[in-house]
């Protein structure tokens, strides 16, 4: 096999290995990850790593990572809504989910900054599921879902979850991370 001599992707602080460029060849597809917890406070999350794993029964899985409030609140309540994003305006919406919900899981905060909770879903207009987690007005689709599995690998879990609802919201096509100038994988 060549070996090809590729420069450095824009933005890298070190030089990419040949395995870590494979894996940034990878296509994603943009997601939110929308979870409550048991007492119904609600969270969204931007997710890369969603994919249909069964037919029947009709099974999707996602991993998130292991320190996530997302995880933490799908372990409570078992519910989760996956919202594909729209290639027109999902953007918009990824750039408002993309940092975490809470301040203490970004390195260098100050105290004072790492104890701000940010409501994601305060800016983006969404109606609440029969599972009692968001469903985003302005997805291209989205899908209800129960976990039934939650499997460790490495730094993330991969949560499996039987889907229990969906719909398709309108015609288009699904954003994908490539599109955003994100990369998500080494």
């Amino acid at each position: 096999m060549p070996n090809l001599d590729l420069p450095d992707l824009p933005g890298h602080p070190k030089p990419l290995d040949p395995i870590e460029r494979a894996l940034l060849a990878l296509s994603y597809g943009v997601h939110v990850i929308c979870s409550r917890a048991a007492d119904g406070t609600l969270n969204a999350m931007l997710a890369d790593w969603v994919m249909q794993v069964s037919f029947k029964p009709r099974l999707i899985a996602c991993a998130i990572e292991n320190d996530a409030r997302t995880l933490r609140f799908i372990r409570e309540t078992n519910a989760f809504t996956v919202n594909l994003l729209h290639q027109g305006d999902g953007a918009l919406i990824a750039r408002q989910v993309v940092m975490p919900a809470e301040g203490s899981k970004i390195r260098g905060r100050s105290e004072e900054a790492s104890a701000v909770v940010v409501n994601k879903l305060a800016e983006i207009e969404h109606g609440i599921h029969e599972n009692g987690c968001a469903v985003l007005d302005d997805s291209l689709g989205w899908l209800a879902c129960e976990a039934e599995q939650f499997l460790p690998t490495g730094d993330h879990t991969i949560v499996v979850g039987r889907v229990t609802d969906g719909a398709v919201l309108r015609s288009g096509e699904m954003l994908i991370e490539r599109e955003l100038g994100w990369e998500y994988a080494g």
